[in-house]
């Protein structure tokens, strides 16, 4: 089967997962690989840093049904079942005020509004972490095509994926769920103004 007739039957098949997947712009490179784990970080990781939950050894441990109690459907479905929500409609796809993004499970710290940009994906980018152990990577072979996932590295909540279409000065891009994120704002007068970086990306970036 041809690759254009194999990613046809996806598209039949699959309407709402492949929204989520990654594909880019008019298909553009679905089968190529855009990065390794070996060099995702822009702080130098040069080892495989996988999922906490796969090696099931999370320092930040919560059962099923406490999780299920505190989280909304989407939270659960998008960090403990790595779903994905609907482009453009994230409750932080345009949000630019000053802070700290969080892991909605958990409470670690992931990201900085400063190194929050517009990518036109649908979905809240950033192209750098708040610290090199702040998120895992792990290889993703779903639908027919390699991506990186990057979850929690605390208790291995799936966030997203990681693109190498960032902007500077890393070029890389993080692109993550609403769902799976929350927010502390840097003062109390801030939590809905300011301004995320102004950079942009290109449009036709990969889906998440």
């Amino acid at each position: 089967m041809s690759a254009f007739n194999l990613l046809h039957l996806v598209t039949k098949s699959q309407p709402v997962a492949l929204r989520a997947c990654g594909l880019p712009s008019a298909f553009r490179n679905v089968y190529r690989p855009r990065c390794t784990i070996s060099d995702v970080s822009p702080h130098g990781l040069k080892e495989n840093k996988r999922s906490c939950r796969d090696k099931k050894d999370c320092k930040v441990v919560f059962s099923q049904e406490e999780l299920r109690k505190r989280l909304t459907p989407l939270q659960y479905h998008v960090t403990q079942e790595k779903g994905t929500e609907s482009a453009f409609e994230g409750e932080y796809t345009h949000h630019k005020a000053r802070g700290i993004y969080k892991c909605v499970v958990c409470g670690t710290p992931l990201f900085k509004s400063e190194t929050k940009f517009d990518s036109n994906s649908g979905w809240p980018s950033f192209y750098d972490v708040i610290s090199p152990d702040a998120i895992a990577f792990n290889d993703d072979f779903s639908y027919g095509m390699h991506r990186i996932e990057i979850s929690c590295s605390q208790c291995g909540a799936h966030l997203g994926h990681i693109f190498d279409d960032g902007p500077r000065p890393t070029g890389k891009r993080y692109c993550t769920n609403s769902a799976s994120l929350s927010f502390k704002p840097a003062d109390k007068n801030n939590a809905g103004e300011g301004s995320a970086n102004a950079s942009s990306a290109q449009t036709g970036k990969a889906e998440l």
